[in-house]
């Protein structure tokens, strides 16, 4: 059986995007077989090739991670659905700029004030507030400059003050634990199959933030013991992704740290086409 050629970073990053949207059944959230209203299959596919540009500038250690991060957002508003990828571009960058977890830590690490002024233009365009303690800091606010260039804030520091209601933002500082449990989890297995145990298992263990932002945490604690019901063979993983999708609850959130597995658990060997 003929192999592909080892694959790129940038390669890795789109193949992640790819295989997390077309894995399924993904309780609530976008795959082959479910659409949004306003979001399709096709503009998660859409984002992960229009992004090429900003991975490869990424790969050959080009620009720091907020203008990068940027870019991304810039190139993929190419279509009518939305942000796709913003939580997972958080993730991806600091592992295409690594190469692995341990030099995304570095990487994180490395940030500046420039580095977030970038980063709230980007965030910006999603016309969503950041919490920093009990203060807020409008990305919509001309003010927010001010206030991160006196602050000398580093994006780093910016995903601190999220890190206790994000958990995307947590992995900058918890030396991307969440990701490396989800390569973890797909290097047990192979193929599709492994995405969607991989996302399970995330789910059954972790509260999705994103749920809580939507729903309250009540319901993000639902769709947690639902999943370990799932798992235990208690409860039909068709009947919750179709109970999530009525009610509208999708764990964007721990699909953003899937890919960022998929992305570590390719460069370890992971098979995906099995």
């Amino acid at each position: 059986m003929n192999r592909c050629p080892p694959l790129s970073r940038t390669e890795r990053a789109q193949l992640a995007m790819m295989l997390e949207v077309c894995a399924y059944p993904k309780p609530g959230n976008v795959d082959r077989c479910h659409d949004y209203e306003d979001t399709r299959l096709e503009h998660f596919l859409a984002s992960a090739i229009m992004a090429r540009p900003a991975l490869e500038r990424a790969e050959q250690g080009e620009g720091g991670i907020g203008a990068l991060i940027r870019e991304a957002v810039e190139l993929t508003s190419c279509h009518g659905g939305g942000n796709t990828h913003f939580g997972a571009f958080l993730l991806l960058f600091p592992l295409i700029l690594g190469g692995d977890i341990e030099g995304a830590c570095s990487a994180v690490r490395q940030t500046s004030v420039e580095d977030s002024l970038a980063f709230y233009e980007a965030f910006g365009t999603t016309k969503v507030r950041m919490l920093e303690s009990d203060e807020e800091i409008d990305v919509n606010d001309p003010a927010a400059t001010a206030t991160i260039r006196e602050r000398g804030m580093t994006l780093l520091d910016i995903m601190g003050y999220s890190a206790p209601k994000d958990m995307v933002a947590r992995e900058w500082s918890d030396d991307f634990a969440l990701t490396r449990k989800a390569a973890d989890y797909l290097l047990e297995g192979a193929g599709r199959q492994a995405i969607v145990q991989a996302f399970l298992r995330l789910l059954s263990e972790e509260i999705d933030t994103f749920v809580v932002k939507k729903h309250g945490i009540e319901v993000a604690e639902w769709t947690r013991r639902e999943a370990g019901a799932v798992l235990a063979g208690t409860r039909s993983l068709e009947a919750f992704d179709e109970e999530c999708l009525e009610r509208g609850i999708n764990p964007g959130s721990i699909a953003d740290l899937v890919i960022a597995g998929i992305y570590v658990a390719l460069g370890e060997g992971w098979q995906w086409d099995c």
